[in-house]
């Protein structure tokens, strides 16, 4: 019968320690775990303390850039005159000052002061073109009854340029009233004086590539259409030899192509003259409605029109 107990005793000690054992290592798991969850929640912590140390919970920086001239592209194929030269920046333009537009031409070097401020837009895409030699050994194809050389178009067609268009921003508003005899009053101010330098628009109706240099004095019996992006500072006489050239048909019925050729072999723009009272400019107040038509070149447009240079 002792044994008997004994044995039991055994057994029931045995089962105990294998009780105990279990809870022990059961206990040890879960303090392992803890420990790991401690580790990694001090890690969490930490990364979080440096995260916030380094702004990384400031709020996010607000992008204040914004377009200050819009370029728009061109479909492909819509206009087969136009060359693809991508576009320039649209936040990246001077706002103020003004640059030097510097043509290289086979009649004479001429000097042309941009002013940024009152055309950022047409100073940028002349500038951005220039870096592309988009200009060099091109021929100034009209000389206007409006009394202006007309440039830019590597086509001569008034439909080349660039693969991009871009809104008038600097078109004066002092347009005259028509009157019977067509001409402005006398002592009236000339809405492009001599020297003024535009942009003409390429149809079907935003500026690109083509420009105006008028050799002398013009003010429209009609809105204005041209946009000023200038004036002529050296070399003004180098244009109004241009205007003395005479005019042959272009192939189209107008009288208006220079029947000596006038070449641009160059044309390039300086940097930013920063300050604007180093190189005051009076411009003629922008109007940036004043759009060309969508369909039809602007009134009073080079083509189609007889030279009165004979």
């Amino acid at each position: 019968m002792a044994s008997s107990r004994d044995r039991q005793r055994k057994l029931a000690r045995a089962k105990l320690d294998r009780q105990l054992a279990r809870r022990a290592a059961g206990l040890r798991r879960k303090r392992r775990v803890q420990a790991g969850l401690g580790g990694a929640l001090a890690l969490v912590l930490i990364g979080l303390g440096a995260f916030w140390a380094f702004g990384g919970f400031d709020k996010e920086p607000v992008n204040t850039a914004t377009d200050v001239c819009v370029w728009t592209p061109q479909e492909p194929g819509v206009n087969v005159d136009a060359q693809d030269v991508g576009l320039p920046s649209a936040t990246d333009v001077p706002t103020f000052g003004t640059r030097d537009m510097n043509l290289t031409t086979n009649q004479g070097n001429v000097t042309v002061e941009l002013d940024l401020a009152t055309a950022p837009c047409g100073g940028a895409s002349l500038a951005y073109l220039a870096g592309k030699n988009f200009y060099d050994n091109t021929k100034c194809h009209e000389i206007t009854t409006e009394g202006a050389v007309h440039c830019g178009d590597p086509k001569g067609t008034n439909l080349g340029g660039p693969t991009y268009t871009f809104s008038n921003e600097n078109v004066p508003t002092n347009a005259p009233t028509p009157s019977p005899s067509a001409s402005p009053a006398p002592g009236t101010p000339a809405t492009y004086p001599a020297g003024t330098v535009a942009l003409y628009p390429n149809p079907p109706g935003a500026n690109g590539s083509q420009f105006l240099i008028f050799f002398k004095d013009f003010t429209p019996t009609t809105e204005p259409a041209y946009a000023i992006v200038g004036k002529v500072t050296t070399g003004l006489d180098v244009v109004e030899k241009m205007g003395k050239i005479s005019t042959v048909d272009d192939g189209n019925g107008n009288k208006v192509k220079p029947s000596t050729d006038i070449t641009i072999q160059s044309l390039t723009v300086g940097a930013v003259k920063s300050d604007p009272s180093d190189n005051p400019v009076p411009p003629s107040p922008a109007n940036p409605s004043a759009t060309p038509s969508a369909t039809a070149p602007p009134t009073g447009a080079p083509s189609g029109t007889p030279s009165n240079a004979s």
